[in-house]
């Protein structure tokens, strides 16, 4: 069929009218699914570290590291707000919550636990080459893993452990993956349009932050209340299967993990002495003045 001028000129303007209709379509779809979070739901990746439930416990003295056999171990509880805020999200905008930690195997009691809450993935970094790792390699060996979890948009992780009390860990998988991170995260406003909107507490305010995703953020006590898991939980999670990941298949160098490839050592670790009984001073308020001063000038206080 031969086609005249017009009918080319028509069908030119016919073609860039549908043009024009599909990027505004396409920018309509973007902007209104942002208000229900992302199309296909929110990737979610929890951080948890299984801790001794209680604060007396042992230091080996050859390797300055805590004895952990015979001591009853829980969820990190600053890690269980972070379990909470990624169901909540997953709750609000769809999506799957996938949880990971590193230790020995039996960590896995407490990925169970976060499945019970209503984690719908485990996985579990173990391997004798992960061992004796600081905040540094601890970090490494987690991010590797995430990158094993593909795809994900959001990564959550607990303020700081029980049993380190850095708060260094969560930023530094944020580095290793070339991701912004926001610490002392206390409420999530809004996840849409590929970003992420929070508020954060700082010792003299609230700031509320705005990042593209994916990204890492670490939350606060005051984020949420966690739930309690119910009984089909504690179901669900014992028959649940927990997904391994050792040396092998993160496929790195074995020397940057674990005590290798820790840049940082514990050299001594040690309780400190109880502290003496102090000095009791009696007398007017004017001897009362007198003594306190005489002893802040004797111990150059003042």
């Amino acid at each position: 069929m031969l086609l005249t001028g017009d009918k080319i000129r028509l069908l030119r303007s016919f073609v860039q009218a549908i043009k024009k209709f599909n990027t505004k379509f396409e920018a309509f779809i973007e902007s209104h699914s942002g208000s229900e979070g992302m199309a296909d739901g929110l990737n979610i990746v929890v951080c948890i570290k299984q801790v001794p439930e209680t604060t007396e416990v042992e230091i080996d003295p050859a390797t300055g590291r805590l004895k952990r056999e015979g001591v009853a171990a829980i969820i990190n509880p600053f890690d269980e707000f972070a379990v909470e805020e990624g169901i909540r999200l997953k709750e609000k905008y769809g999506g799957v919550v996938k949880v990971v930690t590193m230790g020995p195997p039996m960590a896995e009691s407490a990925l169970r636990d976060a499945i019970a809450l209503g984690s719908d993935e485990a996985w579990l970094a173990t391997d004798r080459a992960f061992a004796g790792a600081d905040t540094w390699a601890t970090s490494y060996t987690l991010a590797e893993c995430i990158r094993k979890m593909s795809p994900y948009d959001l990564i959550v992780c607990g303020l700081k452990t029980t049993d380190g009390d850095t708060g260094q860990t969560g930023p530094e998988i944020a580095q290793h993956l070339d991701m912004p991170h926001i610490c002392y995260v206390n409420k999530v406003l809004d996840v849409s349009g590929g970003k992420i909107r929070v508020t954060r507490m700082l010792d003299d305010g609230v700031e509320t932050l705005e990042s593209p995703l994916p990204a890492l953020i670490t939350v606060t006590k005051e984020i949420n209340q966690p739930r309690l898991a119910t009984l089909k939980g504690r179901l669900t999670a014992k028959r649940a299967a927990i997904r391994q990941l050792t040396l092998k298949d993160l496929g790195v160098d074995p020397k940057t993990l674990g005590l290798d490839g820790s840049p940082t050592r514990v050299v001594k670790v040690f309780t400190p002495p109880k502290a003496a009984g102090g000095e009791v001073v009696e007398g007017s308020p004017e001897e009362l003045s007198d003594k306190i001063l005489a002893k802040l000038i004797e111990c150059k206080v003042v």
